[in-house]
Formats: C-alpha cells, structure tokens, sequence
C-alpha cells in the first residue's frame, strides 16, 4: 500500500489544521466479497464516488472507483464477480497526523481525487476529498454538440423542426443535453448547425438563460460529426468532449473525464453494450467436421454511443472544409499508433434515431431525468 508523509507544500488550506475534509466512510466501506453490482451501487449512491474495501476490523485492503468498474466490464468480467478481482490494491494513503497540504499536493503531484486517511495499522479513518480543498469553478473543459443533422427517419415531425429541438418530456432534446452537462460544471458550449440553424440559435442564443455560454459552428455544408470540429475559433486549451445532439443519456461526464485522464488517451470513445440473439443453431466447425452445435446464442459486442472525449493535438488530423466522420478520425488516430480508449456507459442511454426510439425517450424521460 502506498503510504505517503511528505512536509508541508502549497495549498488553499491552513495547514496546522490537519486534514480537511476527512470524512466518515461507513457508507463507502465494503469487504473483498462483494459483488461488483453491489460496488455500483454503493459509488453511484454516495457523491465521494469511491468503495473502500476493508477486512473485519476496518483495514484498508484497497479502493475500487468508477473508472476500475468500467474497465473491468471491458474486460468481460460479471457484475456478479467479487471486487476483491477489481480493486487497486496499492492505493495512495496519508495518515490521520498528516497537515492538509500533504492530501492536496499528492492529489495535484499523481491526478486524484481521494485518498483514504488510515491510522498506523491501515484501519479507515477517513476520506480526503480534493473538492474540500477548492472553491467549485467551472471546469475548463469545452462541450461540443452536433446538432446539424437533418433527422429525416424522424419525419413528419422534422419537416418543420430540427431533431435537436422536438421535445422529450417537457423540455427539447438539446435543452436536457445542455442542463446535464451544466450539471457537471460545463459552462463553454460549441453547436454545430446546418438544418434550420436559425431556431436552434433563436431558442438557445448566447446561453446567457443557462448561466453559460453557446457559440454556433456553422456548417455551410454537411461536415459530418468530425468535419464540423476544423471549425473551431480556436484550439481549445484542455480535453473537450464532443457529443451527439439526439442523445438522452444520464452519463456521469465527470466520470468520463477523468477515465480519460487516467487512461492518458488521444481520444476516449463512449461506447455501449448491445446484446442480440442469432435466430438459428450455430454450428462450429474445425475444417470439414462439425465440431459442436449452440442454439440460439447471444453475441455481446460495444457499440459506438455518439459521445467522445478528445485531446486538443487530434484537431491537426481534420481537414477543412471536408466532410469527416468521426469513424474515420479515429481510424486515422488508430493508422498513426495514437493511443484511444473506450468507456463504457453503464447508466441510461439512448440514441433518438426512429420513432420507437423517439416514443421510448417520451414514455422513459420521467423515470431517468424527472
């Protein structure tokens, strides 16, 4: 286990003070059995967003977090398997006699959030959380939404307005978009347009109603969803997340936003697990000899979910004034050796393509975002 007593550094915090923002951790604590599933639950239900997991008399064995949930799923693991498969069993710890900028400058020096503070057997003690350290701002991050299409399998109801703007619930699509990603403390906002531009931009404007702001990437002509990135003002200055404006998704962007950083990626890539069943017996064959027959099964396969976190240097790969998707910007990445990664979505998603989709996004919106 990593254990660290480093002397006093710089920090927004009074440093004789000893560690700010210890908190209590009964509710995050679970032992090497439990299940994955149950992990979920105890991360989603608590805002530190960690499991501590701890043997019977309190002592640290390791954490589990979002982002080693995700990557298990990834690599097939069951969510009925025990976190003890999962965890980090080397977490970065401080002691309770530690001053807070000890917390704080390990957080800044290795990229976290949370170390768990233990006595000098490794029993919980508490959680310092990076947020206690500094004041909330919003975060650097730009968010960029492609909002051009045409929505023509959403017909009649797009002959007289664009997909982004037709409503789920009580609210249009792009409006949820927009209020879930102010939620995770976005405030600069990209729209990509082309179809009936104009009551996009008349409903939304500068954004100024969100307490944000939205500028408009006009698209003269059909850029597609990587195309319209070449018109960017500017370079932006951290990791901006691109996401499809017919979108109904409850993704924890924060989340996806530091899987990206831990994973030191060009490109994180959303994708989702999609189950079919093929509707025959398939057979297995070794050369010309039937080896065994399975009925029925199901394949499990990740699809792409239309929602991406990029660093700025992948901008150099897109031409202007070109009609580039973003599958073909990825496999651009992928031919130069550039490091991309996938996220998997576990929470409510769903792309708004047809008009079942669009009916399930009315008869869901309530149940996921009311």
């Amino acid at each position: 286990m990593d254990r660290h007593h480093l002397g006093t550094g710089s920090a927004p915090v009074n440093e004789h003070e000893g560690v700010v923002g210890m908190r209590d951790c009964r509710e995050i604590l679970v032992d090497a059995s439990t299940s994955i599933r149950r992990a979920i639950e105890v991360i989603d239900k608590d805002a530190r967003q960690i499991a501590l997991v701890v043997d019977p008399d309190a002592r640290l064995q390791g954490t589990i977090t979002d982002g080693d949930i995700r990557r298990a799923l990834l690599r097939d693991a069951s969510l009925d398997d025990p976190v003890a498969s999962v965890m980090n069993r080397s977490p970065t710890v401080i002691g309770d006699a530690d001053c807070a900028s000890t917390a704080y400058v390990l957080m800044v020096q290795r990229g976290l959030r949370r170390i768990p503070v233990v006595d000098s057997e490794t029993r919980v003690l508490g959680l310092a959380l990076l947020e206690d350290f500094l004041p909330p701002r919003p975060r650097p991050n730009w968010a960029i939404v492609m909002a051009g299409g045409l929505g023509s399998r959403l017909a009649p109801l797009t002959d007289q307005c664009p997909k982004p703007l037709l409503k789920v619930g009580p609210r249009p699509l792009l409006e949820t978009i927009l209020k879930s990603l102010i939620d995770h403390s976005f405030r600069q906002f990209f729209f990509s347009v082309n179809y009936k531009a104009e009551m996009i931009e008349d409903y939304f404007g500068t954004g100024e109603k969100w307490g944000s702001n939205i500028e408009y990437l006009r698209e003269r002509k059909r850029l597609g969803t990587a195309g319209a990135l070449s018109l960017l003002p500017e370079a932006p200055n951290s990791p901006f997340l691109v996401i499809n404006g017919d979108l109904l998704t409850s993704v924890n962007f924060d989340h996806l936003l530091q899987f990206h950083a831990e994973n030191r990626s060009i490109a994180t890539v959303c994708v989702r697990e999609y189950t079919y069943r093929i509707p025959y017996g398939v057979t297995v064959i070794d050369d010309h000899r039937l080896r065994r027959l399975v009925e029925k099964p199901a394949q499990r396969v990740f699809v792409n979910a239309g929602v991406y976190v990029l660093d700025p240097a992948v901008l150099r790969y897109i031409p202007k004034d070109t009609c580039t998707d973003m599958t073909e910007l990825l496999q651009l990445l992928l031919a130069n050796d550039l490091p991309v990664s996938t996220f998997p979505i576990r929470e409510y998603w769903l792309d708004i393509g047809r008009m079942d989709d669009y009916l399930r996004a009315n008869n869901e919106y309530d149940e996921v975002f009311g």
